[in-house]
């Protein structure tokens, strides 16, 4: 499968989306509008029913665009689904069993949170790899620490595949997180803040 790594990369986090009172099947419409390339689908509590039947819906608006769908964490559930790819952490299945698992069905993306982490995935069978926080975030009950934007220029020509820059992004900070050698940027809660039709938009012109 070929991949081209979107500068934009939103993600549909169902607890941040749920905490601002936003419908996630409205706002993945809204993606799909704006014309985005990749959405991921970030469901951090117990995956029951509710929750597979969300990541349906999800991809039968998604994919219909062309928009590359994801699922974070769970390689089983994008195998089910027939999503584009899936993307694993630190304490989720290896790559590697991800790919085992996977053959060439799904895309893959790895998140790295240092120096040491983002060298060895670089050997990794994945399509690329993730680096963060870049700055504080609140996605995260526990957070790794903060990146920063020296450290991120330092690592990115480290990085053997295509780079996602993550963590408190914003509209205001976005360019300078590619200037540092980002190719992409994953985006939880700015593209939800204020006239989301609006800030879509500003994202989609990156």
């Amino acid at each position: 499968m070929s991949f081209v790594l979107p500068k934009f990369y939103p993600i549909l986090d169902v607890a941040s989306l749920e905490r601002r009172g936003v419908d996630v099947l409205e706002a993945a419409r809204e993606l799909v509008a704006a014309g985005v390339e990749i959405v991921q689908f970030r469901h951090k509590g117990e995956f029951d029913r509710d929750a597979f039947e969300l990541a349906v819906e999800v991809g039968k608006i998604a994919q219909p665009a062309s928009a590359l769908y994801f699922i974070n964490d769970r390689v089983d559930i994008a195998l089910m689904l027939e999503a584009d790819g899936v993307h694993v952490g630190q304490d989720d299945l290896p790559p590697s069993a991800v790919r085992n698992l996977s053959g060439d069905r799904l895309l893959v993306g790895y998140s790295t949170h240092n120096e040491a982490q983002l060298v060895a995935g670089g050997a990794e069978p994945v399509d690329y790899l993730a680096l963060g926080p870049v700055f504080g975030t609140a996605s995260k009950e526990n957070p790794d620490p903060t990146v920063g934007l020296d450290e991120l220029q330092r690592l990115a020509p480290k990085s053997r595949k295509p780079l996602v820059a993550i963590g408190g992004i914003t509209r205001q900070n976005a360019q300078s997180v590619l200037e540092a050698g980002a190719n992409s940027v994953a985006v939880i809660s700015d593209w939800m803040n204020g006239d989301r039709p609006e800030a879509l938009a500003q994202w989609t012109s990156l």
